[in-house]
């Protein structure tokens, strides 16, 4: 048996960050602060026009799942990456930073690892360029059964549903979590990806999900409404737990019948990379140890907090710390 807290599924990517101004991402093309798709030599291109960078082991699971590592859970996270030098990187990285990598780097992968290209802004604000290699072919005979045996969360990546084997990954995987006694949650990722996969992300979060975290964005773009109100009903109605943030303002968090708003404050970020992925694991940390609703939230907020206040997706102060300046544990 694995027990492991949480084991979380998805792209696995390195993360190569630098800066940019506005005035490069309109030259290059580049739709500021979503995650846009590229092909294998857009991505050459704009790695070749970074003027600085730092490479870290990302992907937006695979960054909360470092996260809950370091905040002291044990980890597992499933990903697909190449036996070349960045996957090899990649691999070491993860187990490093103490999360348990389960598939080796693979010789027969046919693409490269897969990489992102993050440019941040002067604001903050990071557009990230992403091309799908070897983490995109991540499929069902990547997914080990007897992994879930005695684990208690799967974190699913909505990312990863860009092709049909993920799909088929997913949905094997949040069996096999259930089956063994576990509960299985999804983030939607972005917004163009929610409405990629509208009739598979409603399915999941009616028939296989216990919770699923989303941005008002994704939230709206999933149930094709301007009212958050009316899609978060609509998800709350068929889901145990509903997550939304809302970038600035108050995180709205539903558990049934009962409704939980919690306070954001509002500062103008370092480098917004990893926000989200950060404020899930301050999320499931709560969630995993049995935290009530509000405290998971506030958890969220405050690992959201930290990780915008510097370069790089993944926490550099001791999350438990600020967890205690807080009063939440």
């Amino acid at each position: 048996m694995s027990n492991y807290d949480v084991i979380g599924i998805g792209n696995a990517i390195v993360d190569v960050i630098g800066h940019a101004a506005d005035t490069f991402l309109d030259h290059m093309g580049i739709d500021k602060g979503i995650m846009q798709l590229v092909e294998r030599d857009r991505a050459e291109v704009l790695y070749g026009a970074m003027t600085d960078r730092t490479e870290t082991p990302g992907g937006s699971v695979a960054n909360t799942v470092a996260g809950l590592g370091s905040l002291g859970l044990s980890t597992a996270f499933i990903g697909k990456v190449k036996d070349d030098a960045l996957g090899r990187f990649y691999a070491k990285g993860m187990e490093d930073a103490g999360t348990a990598f389960p598939n080796p780097p693979s010789s027969t992968a046919e693409a490269p690892t897969s990489r992102s290209m993050i440019f941040v802004s002067p604001d903050g604000e990071r557009s990230m360029n992403t091309y799908l290699g070897a983490g995109a072919d991540l499929g069902q005979n990547d997914v080990s059964d007897a992994l879930f045996q005695g684990g208690k969360v799967l974190f699913l990546e909505g990312y990863l549903f860009d092709k049909d084997d993920g799909k088929t990954a997913f949905t094997a995987a949040a069996q096999s979590m259930r089956a063994a006694g576990g509960r299985a949650g999804i983030t939607l990722s972005d917004p163009f990806c929610a409405d990629r996969h509208r009739a598979d992300f409603q399915r999941l979060v009616a028939e296989d999900m216990d919770f699923v975290i989303g941005n008002a964005a994704e939230w709206t773009t999933l149930y094709e409404t301007d009212d958050l109100s009316a899609a978060l009903a609509q998800a709350n109605a068929v889901c145990e737990t509903v997550v939304c943030t809302c970038s600035g303002d108050p995180v709205i968090l539903f558990q049934g019948d009962k409704r939980v708003e919690v306070p954001v404050q509002k500062v103008v970020p370092v480098d917004a990379t990893g926000a989200g992925d950060q404020f899930a694991a301050g999320f499931l940390y709560g969630f995993t140890t049995g935290q009530s609703l509000e405290t998971c939230g506030r958890m969220g907020v405050v690992a959201a907090a930290e990780v915008i206040g510097h370069i790089g997706p993944r926490p550099k102060a001791d999350l438990k710390t600020l967890f205690a300046a807080e009063g939440l544990i």
